[in-house]
């Protein structure tokens, strides 16, 4: 009452809610295995407390049309066959976050899951307002990404060395997606590991907890080399950083609302890191130095090692030099020189020398030297005993103080750059020199005044943190480090006053102190989008029929510059196809079904017109078209916005399907019934039909049997009348269903149920309106006529008397009907029945109770049957009947048996002779002898009679009597003509 009281209310005020239904936004990347999450939540309801129930769906793309229940929250059964275990294991749930919201989740996607998700809810009200669905398209991709390393699996290190790791991180997805990466460290112990330095998916870099203070002392960095390669480099390890290290890879997507989801993450191989405490070496002092810290490529890099110890001449030492921990050159106790693996080929060519140059000093050159020699070098020496044999042993090893060389800072940028309005703008710093410690500012100047200063657009520092100027906060502006020599200004949507002179200041830092900085700037300019190339699309005739031609046009207006041009079909929402591309040289790219397409390009005076010809048009070229043109200027192809898409719609032809069917049929019951179906119309010259034989009965229809347009049959699930139907396909074309020995629940409507199938000009077929006839079916039951005497009787016979068991058919259906008789026999205590003799049709006897030689079969009438059974014993006391079954021939089929009828029970009790009769009374006797008497008359009179027919025969026997008075009984089985 209270309800009604309160729709009343709102609608009367005006405030009546409309029910809102809303699930995320769509389409959705996810990688298969993968987590799947769908919110969902619905607004509007008048009591917004109440909890609602919600259901989710999915149409796939193999069968659009079909819609598959998955889960609800109201109802256990909701799922279908395919999701019902998914559902019972809780691999697929739907909870509620609140009374008006859920949360669909596939814990682990298959690529079957790809497809239109429908959430829907319950309406808990009696009126509908509103929307009370919202469809979701969700993409199932492959996990491509790739977290590899060649590092050893195994390191030992002293406390201070320098530690270096490289990793690759890459995937080969198609879609848009961004990486993060990340150097972990797991502590032995601990349950989880933490991050020494990542790089989040916007490139910004960030040290881990714990390694703060080391990253801002330079000691720890993390370099990104190249497009997959990432360098952790630390310079001073530490006892606290023995552990297995590891880098670890993200993979993001950004979903439509903007907000980032990650679709895929993977850890490489882990390194174990030992880290112990430095052996005492204090009697041993290496020293580093060198001419010149800060270098150019190209020029010579001279490492002078220093050894100082007791007793110097008469010991043997090994020297190396080391850049972190990639060992350059060695050279041994008796001076010879080794290179390390990747230096090897710098050897080679006589661009690493190293010498010793007495008994301290040691000497190693590189020219030229490169931007990748940058880095931290030291040395390190080991003492060398010789045994007797001649043979070395080393001793522990001291390392040298570290000492950085670096390049020379250079900043370099491209010049004058043009971009369109509305594009995004793209400007790349290209560093040379010092790479790490390194911050970036960008600044804007508008050269429309002289007096106008640099402003900044947006800061990288070198902590990897970014800050937007004040002008550009409300802007789409990125600042980016995607390498390690480069750094990257993304500004979308730019206006013509964005144009102007745009610098790159690149400073270098040291402990938290700037030591260099270098800038670049270069021109750019926005051209108005009025100044342009315009696209549209046209057509004067997108809406055809099968088999139609379709003409689309392509128009380009403007400045007449080298363009690309590129035809697509999006036949749904998430689906786009090329079709060609058209390429500034003349050259053509066939990308889809070339078949059915032809292109050709007329030039006029103020735009050149691109036509697409569809030849012949069938459903596969319906969808939406587009064309897209991307503009060749200043050595670069510039994507202009894509034309409007132009929908080309293609119709079926209209069904001339005409059909005639069999007039209403009446027949008798196990008579066979042929229905026919004929096409009348003129067929189409690929018309195929497809034939559906429907049953209906009480306003339900059930399919008999269906024949498709390559005539295959297939039966429906009622297999017995299955075994009774066939259909047959004769010129016209017509279509015959025959029913065999029809049934009383044969009856009822036949739907003959046509579809023509055409075949379109690419060879596909489709089908028309299906176009039915019904024909009506009666099933007439025939009278059932048999009738046997049926009177109940009881007889007392002794042991040494006969009893006979008449059956008198008082009813038959027909003058042509032939019989067959069983006798029975039932104990008055038993439900069991015995059959004890059978007469055939056909005259042949059978014992069915092995005393035949007691047995004694009559056939007086042709409608008498009767046995008598000789001398009983008591123990055959009991209930005894006959059953008879009536035969009539048939053309069709020969015999067949028509009716059942069963006679009534002749209660006999069979007694031992001088046991009966004393037990009588005399009442008992006198009512015996009137039966003799009556009985005596009765054959007296039966003797007369068959006398007298005898007499009028001529003294031949009836052709239809049968008297056996002693036949000797085989088991026989029962003979049919």
């Amino acid at each position: 009452m209270f309800k009604c009281i309160l729709l009343f209310y709102l609608k009367l005020t005006g405030r009546e809610a409309k029910v809102h239904t809303e699930a995320q936004a769509g389409p959705l990347y996810r990688v298969l295995g993968s987590l799947l999450s769908i919110s969902c939540n619905v607004s509007g309801f008048s009591n917004k407390f109440a909890q609602q129930n919600f259901e989710f769906r999915i149409k796939k793309p193999e069968n659009p049309a079909f819609e598959i229940n998955i889960i609800s929250t109201g109802d256990q059964n909701f799922a279908y066959a395919m999701y019902t275990q998914r559902v019972m294991s809780r691999e697929i749930t739907l909870k509620h976050l609140s009374p008006n919201s859920v949360l669909f989740e596939i814990q682990r996607l298959q690529k079957s899951d790809e497809g239109e998700y429908e959430c829907s809810v319950i309406n808990s009200e009696s009126v509908y307002q509103g929307t009370y669905s919202a469809k979701t398209t969700v993409k199932v991709i492959d996990n491509s990404l790739s977290v590899s390393s060649s590092d050893p699996t195994s390191l030992r290190y002293n406390e201070g060395d320098a530690l270096t790791l490289t990793c690759q991180a890459s995937s080969n997805t198609i879609q848009h997606t961004h990486l993060s990466f990340a150097w972990l460290l797991h502590k032995d112990g601990e349950d989880n590991a933490q991050p020494i330095i990542s790089l989040d998916r916007d490139f910004t870099l960030s040290p881990g907890q714990g390694f703060e203070g080391r990253h801002q002392a330079g000691l720890i960095r993390l370099d990104k080399m190249g497009e997959a390669t990432y360098r952790l480099q630390m310079a001073q390890l530490e006892l606290s950083d023995q552990g297995r290290i590891y880098c670890h890879a993200q993979e993001w997507i950004q979903d439509p609302d903007r907000s980032w989801y990650s679709i895929a993450q993977k850890d490489a191989q882990k390194t174990t890191l030992n880290v112990k405490v430095a052996p005492d070496t204090s009697s041993l002092v290496v020293r580093i130095s060198t001419q010149q810290t800060t270098l150019q490529e190209g020029q010579e890099l001279s490492l002078s090692c220093n050894i100082d110890t007791q007793n110097l001449e008469k010991r043997f030492f090994s020297v190396a030099w080391l850049r972190g921990s990639v060992e350059l050159a060695r050279i041994g106790p008796t001076g010879v020189l080794s290179v390390g693996s990747e230096y090897s080929g710098r050897e080679k060519q006589g661009e690493l020398r190293a010498a010793r140059m007495g008994d301290r000093d040691y000497h190693l050159i590189m020219q030229p030297v490169r931007t990748e020699d940058e880095g931290e070098y030291f040395c390190r020496a080991w003492p060398q005993d010789r045994g007797q044999d001649g043979a070395f042993t080393q001793g522990a090893a001291q390392d040298s103080s570290h000492q950085p060389i670096r390049s020379r800072l250079s900043v370099e940028m491209q010049r004058n750059v043009s971009v369109n309005e509305g594009d995004r703008l793209r400007l790349t710093c290209k560093v040379d020199g010092i790479k790490g410690q390194l911050s970036v500012t960008w600044q804007h100047k508008s050269t429309s005044t002289s007096t106008a200063s640099f402003t900044n657009v947006v800061s990288l520092s070198q902590e990897g943190v970014v800050e937007i100027g004040r002008k550009f906060v409300s802007r789409k502006v990125r600042a980016t480090r995607p390498a390690t020599d480069s750094f990257t200004l993304e500004l979308d949507e730019v206006t013509p006053s964005d144009s102007g002179v745009y610098q790159c200041a690149v400073s270098e830092w040291n402990t938290n102190s700037k030591t260099n900085s270098q800038s670049q700037t270069t021109s750019v300019t926005v051209a108005p989008t009025d100044s342009f190339v315009k696209v549209n699309l046209i057509s004067r005739n997108n809406r055809v029929t099968v088999g139609e031609d379709v003409e689309l046009i392509c128009r380009v207006k403007g400045p007449r510059v080298p363009i690309t041009l590129t035809w697509s079909l999006q036949r749904d929402v998430s689906a786009v196809d090329t079709i060609l591309t058209m390429y500034s040289d003349g050259g053509i790219s066939w990308s889809g079904e070339q078949q059915g397409y032809q292109v050709k390009v007329q030039n006029k005076s103020n735009e050149v017109a691109h036509y697409l010809l569809i030849n012949g048009a069938s459903h596969r070229e319906a969808g939406s078209y587009q064309c897209s043109v991307s503009v060749f200027l200043e050595n670069a192809h510039k994507k202009l916005p894509p034309s409007n898409l132009l929908a080309v719609m293609v119709r079926n032809p209209v069904s001339k399907l005409e059909l005639t069917s069999s007039p209403n049929v009446m027949t008798n019951l196990n008579s066979d019934v042929e229905i026919k179906c004929s096409v009348t119309s003129e067929p189409f010259p690929s018309s195929r039909y497809a034939v559906t034989w429907l049953h209906q009965q009480l306003a339900e229809n059930q399919t008999m049997l269906r024949s498709d347009r390559d005539a295959l049959v297939t039966f429906g699930t009622d297999v017995e009348l299955s075994n009774r139907l066939s259909m047959r396909r004769t010129k016209g074309p017509s279509f015959e269903l025959t029913i065999r020995q029809a049934q009383i629940s044969d009856r009822g409507s036949y739907i003959c149920e046509v579809v023509e199938w055409l075949q379109d000009p690419r060879g596909d077929w489709y089908q028309l309106s299906p176009v039915s006839k019904i024909t009506e079916l009666k099933v007439i039951e025939p009278e059932k006529n048999l009738s046997i005497l049926t009177d109940e009787m009881e007889q007392n016979v002794s042991t040494s008397q006969d009893f006979t068991i008449p059956c008198k058919i008082v009813k038959q259906s027909s003058s042509e009907s032939e019989f067959q008789v069983t006798w029975f026999w039932q104990k008055e205590t038993e439900i069991q029945q015995h059959p004890i003799f059978t007469v055939y049709r056909n005259a042949t006897l059978q014992d069915r109770s092995g005393k035949g030689d007691r047995l004694r079969f009559g056939h007086s009438l042709p409608n008498q049957f009767s046995l008598t059974v000789m001398k009983p014993d008591p123990e055959e006391s009991g209930l005894y009947f006959c059953v008879v079954e009536e035969w009539l021939p048939s053309l069709s089929h020969g015999w067949r048996k028509s009716a059942l009828g069963k006679s009534g029970n002749l209660t006999v009790n069979v007694y031992t002779d001088g046991k009966y009769g004393p037990q009588c009374k005399l009442g008992t006797w006198i009512g015996i002898f009137v039966v003799l008497v009556i009985c005596l008359l009765v054959v007296i009179f039966l003797l007369v009679l068959k006398i007298c027919r005898s007499k009028g025969s001529g003294g031949k026997k009836s052709g239809k009597s049968l008297w056996a008075e002693k036949v000797p009984l085989e088991a026989k089985p029962g003979a049919e003509d």
